[in-house]
Protein backbone atom coordinates (compact mmCIF):
# COMPACT_ATOMS: atom_id res chain seq x y z
CA UNK A 1 0.00 0.00 0.00
CA UNK A 2 1.49 3.57 -1.19
CA UNK A 3 2.94 5.52 1.35
CA UNK A 4 0.82 8.71 1.46
CA UNK A 5 2.75 9.89 4.99
CA UNK A 6 6.58 8.97 5.19
CA UNK A 7 8.07 9.78 8.22
CA UNK A 8 11.39 8.96 9.37
CA UNK A 9 12.76 8.56 6.00
CA UNK A 10 14.48 11.65 5.57
CA UNK A 11 17.21 13.65 7.32
CA UNK A 12 15.39 17.05 7.84
CA UNK A 13 11.33 17.08 8.97
CA UNK A 14 8.85 18.28 6.66
CA UNK A 15 5.34 19.47 6.85
CA UNK A 16 2.90 17.26 4.68
CA UNK A 17 -0.77 18.72 4.26
CA UNK A 18 -3.77 16.12 5.01
CA UNK A 19 -5.24 14.09 3.05
CA UNK A 20 -8.16 12.51 5.04
CA UNK A 21 -11.33 14.37 5.70
CA UNK A 22 -11.51 15.08 9.66
CA UNK A 23 -14.84 14.02 9.64
CA UNK A 24 -16.09 11.02 7.94
CA UNK A 25 -19.47 11.43 8.06
CA UNK A 26 -21.10 13.31 5.56
CA UNK A 27 -21.83 17.38 7.10
CA UNK A 28 -25.45 17.23 5.12
CA UNK A 29 -26.18 14.52 7.87
CA UNK A 30 -25.54 16.64 10.89
CA UNK A 31 -28.85 16.61 11.99
CA UNK A 32 -28.27 12.69 12.50
CA UNK A 33 -25.51 13.50 15.10
CA UNK A 34 -25.33 12.38 18.26
CA UNK A 35 -23.63 16.38 19.30
CA UNK A 36 -24.43 19.04 17.73
CA UNK A 37 -23.56 21.03 14.54
CA UNK A 38 -21.63 23.25 16.86
CA UNK A 39 -19.74 20.61 18.46
CA UNK A 40 -19.23 19.05 15.01
CA UNK A 41 -17.90 22.71 13.32
CA UNK A 42 -15.30 22.60 16.86
CA UNK A 43 -14.01 19.58 16.23
CA UNK A 44 -13.34 19.85 12.62
CA UNK A 45 -11.70 23.10 13.34
CA UNK A 46 -9.70 22.53 15.99
CA UNK A 47 -8.73 19.04 15.83
CA UNK A 48 -10.33 18.00 19.33
CA UNK A 49 -13.55 18.51 21.37
CA UNK A 50 -14.30 18.56 25.01
CA UNK A 51 -17.34 17.45 26.58
CA UNK A 52 -17.90 18.43 30.28
CA UNK A 53 -19.88 16.56 32.65
CA UNK A 54 -20.48 13.04 30.64
CA UNK A 55 -19.68 10.56 33.01
CA UNK A 56 -21.91 10.82 36.33
CA UNK A 57 -20.07 11.32 39.31
CA UNK A 58 -21.53 7.66 40.22
CA UNK A 59 -19.98 6.36 37.28
CA UNK A 60 -16.94 8.61 37.92
CA UNK A 61 -16.37 7.34 41.50
CA UNK A 62 -16.52 3.68 39.67
CA UNK A 63 -13.72 3.76 36.88
CA UNK A 64 -11.30 5.89 39.85
CA UNK A 65 -12.31 2.64 41.82
CA UNK A 66 -10.93 0.69 38.80
CA UNK A 67 -8.00 2.16 37.73
CA UNK A 68 -6.47 1.94 41.57
CA UNK A 69 -7.70 -1.33 41.79
CA UNK A 70 -6.12 -2.13 38.72
CA UNK A 71 -2.60 0.08 39.93
CA UNK A 72 -2.87 -1.93 43.09
CA UNK A 73 -2.89 -5.26 41.69
CA UNK A 74 -0.14 -4.92 39.25
CA UNK A 75 2.58 -3.28 41.45
CA UNK A 76 4.32 -6.14 42.17
CA UNK A 77 3.40 -7.24 38.52
CA UNK A 78 6.00 -7.29 35.77
CA UNK A 79 3.93 -7.39 32.72
CA UNK A 80 5.20 -5.45 29.15
CA UNK A 81 1.45 -4.01 29.50
CA UNK A 82 2.65 -2.30 32.86
CA UNK A 83 4.66 0.64 32.17
CA UNK A 84 6.82 2.50 34.56
CA UNK A 85 8.43 6.10 34.73
CA UNK A 86 11.72 5.84 33.59
CA UNK A 87 13.49 7.10 36.62
CA UNK A 88 11.12 4.90 39.31
CA UNK A 89 8.88 1.91 39.57
CA UNK A 90 5.76 4.28 39.87
CA UNK A 91 3.42 3.04 37.20
CA UNK A 92 2.71 5.28 33.81
CA UNK A 93 0.75 3.70 32.28
CA UNK A 94 -1.30 -0.15 32.51
CA UNK A 95 -2.33 -1.13 28.63
CA UNK A 96 -4.86 -3.21 26.64
CA UNK A 97 -7.60 -2.69 29.43
CA UNK A 98 -10.77 -2.58 27.26
CA UNK A 99 -10.06 -6.49 27.29
CA UNK A 100 -7.89 -8.02 29.99
CA UNK A 101 -10.61 -5.95 32.45
CA UNK A 102 -14.61 -7.01 32.46
CA UNK A 103 -15.37 -3.18 33.63
CA UNK A 104 -13.83 -1.39 30.95
CA UNK A 105 -14.48 -3.49 28.62
CA UNK A 106 -18.12 -1.97 28.84
CA UNK A 107 -16.95 1.93 29.42
CA UNK A 108 -15.45 0.59 25.90
CA UNK A 109 -18.86 -0.20 24.61
CA UNK A 110 -20.36 2.35 26.25
CA UNK A 111 -23.02 3.19 23.43
CA UNK A 112 -22.99 7.11 24.24
CA UNK A 113 -19.01 7.28 23.50
CA UNK A 114 -19.91 5.01 20.52
CA UNK A 115 -22.67 6.88 19.01
CA UNK A 116 -20.25 10.12 18.83
CA UNK A 117 -16.81 7.83 17.36
CA UNK A 118 -18.87 5.86 14.94
CA UNK A 119 -20.35 9.60 13.27
CA UNK A 120 -17.15 11.08 13.72
CA UNK A 121 -15.20 8.01 11.54
CA UNK A 122 -18.42 7.54 8.93
CA UNK A 123 -18.13 3.54 10.17
CA UNK A 124 -18.07 0.72 12.81
CA UNK A 125 -15.28 0.87 14.67
CA UNK A 126 -12.80 -1.38 16.60
CA UNK A 127 -10.46 -0.31 19.40
CA UNK A 128 -6.91 -0.09 18.61
CA UNK A 129 -5.68 0.98 21.73
CA UNK A 130 -6.27 1.46 25.37
CA UNK A 131 -4.39 2.42 28.28
CA UNK A 132 -4.91 4.15 31.63
CA UNK A 133 -2.69 6.93 32.00
CA UNK A 134 -1.61 7.69 35.81
CA UNK A 135 0.12 10.99 36.56
CA UNK A 136 0.54 11.30 40.17
CA UNK A 137 1.11 14.70 42.16
CA UNK A 138 4.82 15.46 42.84
CA UNK A 139 6.02 12.79 40.47
CA UNK A 140 4.10 12.54 37.55
CA UNK A 141 6.49 13.06 34.15
CA UNK A 142 5.44 14.43 30.70
CA UNK A 143 4.24 13.12 27.91
CA UNK A 144 6.34 15.07 24.49
CA UNK A 145 4.62 16.56 22.03
CA UNK A 146 3.74 14.01 19.14
CA UNK A 147 0.83 13.01 16.91
CA UNK A 148 -0.26 9.76 17.96
CA UNK A 149 -1.09 9.02 13.92
CA UNK A 150 2.26 9.27 13.07
CA UNK A 151 3.73 6.22 15.27
CA UNK A 152 0.95 4.30 14.81
CA UNK A 153 1.40 4.90 10.76
CA UNK A 154 4.82 4.11 10.76
CA UNK A 155 5.35 1.50 13.75
CA UNK A 156 1.96 -0.15 13.72
CA UNK A 157 0.92 0.20 9.78
CA UNK A 158 -2.63 2.29 10.16
CA UNK A 159 -3.03 3.47 6.75
CA UNK A 160 -5.12 6.53 7.03
CA UNK A 161 -5.95 9.19 9.93
CA UNK A 162 -9.51 7.65 10.19
CA UNK A 163 -9.23 7.30 14.07
CA UNK A 164 -10.18 8.96 17.23
CA UNK A 165 -8.70 9.23 20.41
CA UNK A 166 -10.87 9.51 23.31
CA UNK A 167 -9.40 10.94 26.88
CA UNK A 168 -11.58 10.58 29.83
CA UNK A 169 -11.00 12.81 32.88
CA UNK A 170 -10.57 10.65 36.41
CA UNK A 171 -9.18 13.92 38.15
CA UNK A 172 -9.88 16.80 38.07
CA UNK A 173 -8.22 18.33 35.64
CA UNK A 174 -6.08 22.24 36.25
CA UNK A 175 -3.92 24.03 34.11
CA UNK A 176 -0.59 23.22 36.46
CA UNK A 177 -1.13 19.33 37.21
CA UNK A 178 -0.21 18.43 33.92
CA UNK A 179 -3.19 18.43 31.80
CA UNK A 180 -3.58 17.24 28.22
CA UNK A 181 -2.22 20.18 25.73
CA UNK A 182 -3.34 20.69 21.77
CA UNK A 183 -2.49 22.53 19.19
CA UNK A 184 -5.63 23.53 17.62
CA UNK A 185 -5.41 22.98 13.73
CA UNK A 186 -2.63 20.74 13.55
CA UNK A 187 -4.56 17.71 12.67
CA UNK A 188 -4.37 19.11 9.40
CA UNK A 189 -0.80 18.89 8.64
CA UNK A 190 1.61 15.95 9.06
CA UNK A 191 4.67 16.68 10.64
CA UNK A 192 7.21 13.86 8.88
CA UNK A 193 9.99 13.17 11.55
CA UNK A 194 13.83 12.44 11.72
CA UNK A 195 15.36 8.98 12.83
CA UNK A 196 15.58 5.68 11.77
CA UNK A 197 12.96 3.42 14.24
CA UNK A 198 14.93 0.51 15.50
CA UNK A 199 12.83 -2.92 16.25
CA UNK A 200 10.81 -3.07 19.63
CA UNK A 201 11.12 1.22 19.87
CA UNK A 202 8.17 0.83 21.96
CA UNK A 203 10.48 -0.80 25.26
CA UNK A 204 11.65 3.09 25.66
CA UNK A 205 8.90 4.79 23.75
CA UNK A 206 6.27 4.23 26.17
CA UNK A 207 8.17 5.33 29.28
CA UNK A 208 9.86 8.53 27.26
CA UNK A 209 9.04 9.08 23.31
CA UNK A 210 12.56 9.91 21.97
CA UNK A 211 11.15 9.27 17.97
CA UNK A 212 8.53 10.91 16.18
CA UNK A 213 8.78 13.97 18.25
CA UNK A 214 8.50 16.97 16.11
CA UNK A 215 11.00 19.28 15.40
CA UNK A 216 10.99 22.34 17.42
CA UNK A 217 10.56 25.08 14.20
CA UNK A 218 7.44 22.55 13.35
CA UNK A 219 6.28 22.75 16.53
CA UNK A 220 6.25 26.69 16.67
CA UNK A 221 5.17 26.81 12.75
CA UNK A 222 2.02 24.66 14.09
CA UNK A 223 0.79 26.85 17.21
CA UNK A 224 1.50 29.57 15.52
CA UNK A 225 -1.13 29.04 12.70
CA UNK A 226 -3.09 27.75 15.03
CA UNK A 227 -3.59 30.66 17.50
CA UNK A 228 -1.65 28.97 20.27
CA UNK A 229 -2.22 25.90 22.65
CA UNK A 230 -5.16 24.61 24.11
CA UNK A 231 -5.75 23.39 27.46
CA UNK A 232 -8.88 21.80 28.19
CA UNK A 233 -9.64 22.14 31.76
CA UNK A 234 -12.57 20.48 34.03
CA UNK A 235 -13.83 18.33 36.18
CA UNK A 236 -13.17 14.45 36.12
CA UNK A 237 -16.28 12.72 34.18
CA UNK A 238 -15.15 15.10 31.45
CA UNK A 239 -14.54 13.28 27.99
CA UNK A 240 -11.89 14.90 24.79
CA UNK A 241 -12.25 13.88 22.08
CA UNK A 242 -9.35 14.44 19.99
CA UNK A 243 -8.20 13.56 16.35
CA UNK A 244 -5.62 10.99 15.44
CA UNK A 245 -3.30 13.58 13.84
CA UNK A 246 -3.66 16.35 16.61
CA UNK A 247 -0.28 17.46 18.03
CA UNK A 248 -0.62 17.12 21.80
CA UNK A 249 1.59 16.86 24.89
CA UNK A 250 1.69 17.32 28.78
CA UNK A 251 3.28 18.71 31.12
CA UNK A 252 4.81 16.90 34.32
CA UNK A 253 3.15 17.00 37.38
CA UNK A 254 4.77 18.58 40.48
CA UNK A 255 2.03 19.67 42.66
CA UNK A 256 -0.02 17.60 45.07
CA UNK A 257 -2.86 17.18 42.87
CA UNK A 258 -3.01 13.51 40.57
CA UNK A 259 -4.09 13.65 36.85
CA UNK A 260 -5.45 10.45 35.78
CA UNK A 261 -6.83 9.41 32.67
CA UNK A 262 -8.88 6.75 30.53
CA UNK A 263 -7.18 6.38 27.26
CA UNK A 264 -9.19 4.57 24.33
CA UNK A 265 -8.41 4.64 20.65
CA UNK A 266 -11.04 3.78 18.47
CA UNK A 267 -9.92 2.89 14.31
CA UNK A 268 -12.41 2.91 11.70
CA UNK A 269 -13.11 -0.86 10.29
CA UNK A 270 -12.03 0.64 7.36
CA UNK A 271 -8.31 1.48 8.32
CA UNK A 272 -7.32 -1.85 9.88
CA UNK A 273 -3.58 -2.15 10.08
CA UNK A 274 -0.93 -3.23 7.33
CA UNK A 275 2.57 -3.71 7.81
CA UNK A 276 4.86 -1.46 9.57
CA UNK A 277 5.10 1.22 7.49
CA UNK A 278 8.90 1.53 9.11
CA UNK A 279 9.44 -1.97 7.22
CA UNK A 280 9.99 -3.16 11.06
CA UNK A 281 8.31 -5.69 12.79
CA UNK A 282 4.93 -5.36 14.03
CA UNK A 283 4.29 -3.99 17.86
CA UNK A 284 2.70 -6.28 20.51
CA UNK A 285 -0.98 -6.76 19.81
CA UNK A 286 -1.96 -4.87 23.78
CA UNK A 287 0.19 -1.59 21.92
CA UNK A 288 -1.87 -1.89 18.39
CA UNK A 289 -4.79 -4.79 18.39
CA UNK A 290 -4.71 -6.94 15.04
CA UNK A 291 -6.29 -10.25 15.60
CA UNK A 292 -8.39 -9.70 18.38
CA UNK A 293 -10.15 -6.83 17.16
CA UNK A 294 -13.84 -6.60 18.38
CA UNK A 295 -15.92 -4.82 16.03
CA UNK A 296 -17.97 -1.91 17.86
CA UNK A 297 -21.34 -1.06 15.28
CA UNK A 298 -23.54 1.74 14.40
CA UNK A 299 -26.71 1.38 17.18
Amino acid sequence: MKDLYPSRQNNRPEILERKDPVIHTDRSKDSEAPISSEQLDFYEKNGFLQIENFFSDEEVSQMQKGIFELQDDSRDTFSDKVIREPESDEIRSIFHVHEDDNYFKDVANDQRILDIVNHLLGSDVYIHQSRINYKPGFTGKEFDWHSDFETWHVEDGMPRMRAVSLSIALSDNYTFNGPLMLIPGSQNYYVSCIGETPDDNYKESLQKQKLGVPDHDSLRWLAEKGGGISVPTGKAGSITLFESNTMHGSNGNITPYSRNNLFMVYNSVENQLVKPYSGGKERPEFIAVREGARTYSHN
